[in-house]
């Protein structure tokens, strides 16, 4: 369209994020873009859905320095080999100053002790941001939307106290046993702090892995 302004595509290999609404969103890499089109990595924990499907309209966000980037895009193909999808911008991208905050990590222990029922449970970490966690727990647990829960996670070389609420429950994907749980909290600086620090570690680690992976 005359006079649009151009949009701003982030660099080949950085981290995008499909905006899934209600404070979730998709991680995917950047592969290539193709004649306008984007070809990103599968993201995690959409194999099989049928929301997803060639067609549909999403966003997509990257977060250069302080600002994000959104840019509306259609969906027009998915494939299996290797896992891709192909993205088609349907608009201009636009300027988002609303803070996100920076997702990563996997693999830690997360201990859950609930305000509501006293259960104890233990979880693998799947991601953590200054706002909230996500975690695998391979049984099935009583918890539901909006119990207030304690968790504790081991971050690198120290471990963290963390008091959130639950804001979704869903059943592991891909026939995994038990349950995704992702549960809001509000972090304190200094622990806000420990978060970002054990994201950065763990996002050099990963790319660190690529390299190795690749040569």
């Amino acid at each position: 369209m005359e006079g649009a302004p151009p949009i701003e595509l982030p660099e080949i290999g950085s981290t995008v994020f499909i905006a899934m609404g209600e404070g979730l969103n998709l991680r995917a890499k950047l592969q290539a873009i193709d004649d306008g089109a984007l070809l990103l990595s599968a993201p995690l924990e959409t194999t099989g859905l049928t929301v997803f499907a060639p067609g549909r309209e999403i966003e997509i966000f990257w977060a250069p320095p302080r600002t994000r980037v959104v840019l509306p895009c259609r969906l027009t193909q998915i494939s299996d080999s290797p896992p891709g999808w192909t993205l088609v911008p349907s608009g201009s991208a636009r300027h988002d100053n609303r803070r996100e905050f920076v997702r990563g990590g996997a693999g830690a222990v997360v201990q859950l002790d609930t305000e509501v029922n006293g259960q104890p449970a233990e979880g693998a970490l799947l991601d953590i941001s200054e706002g909230g966690l996500r975690c695998w727990i391979d049984q099935p647990t009583t918890l539901s939307q909006g119990d207030r829960v304690e968790a504790a996670v081991w971050l690198g070389d120290a471990e963290v106290r963390l008091s959130g609420v639950v804001h979704t429950i869903r059943q592991a994907p891909h026939g995994d046993p038990g349950e995704h749980l992702i549960l809001r909290f509000g972090a304190e600086e200094d622990v806000a702090r420990m978060i970002r620090q054990y994201i950065l570690a763990w996002e050099i680690g990963e790319r660190r892995l690529a390299g190795d992976f690749a040569s």
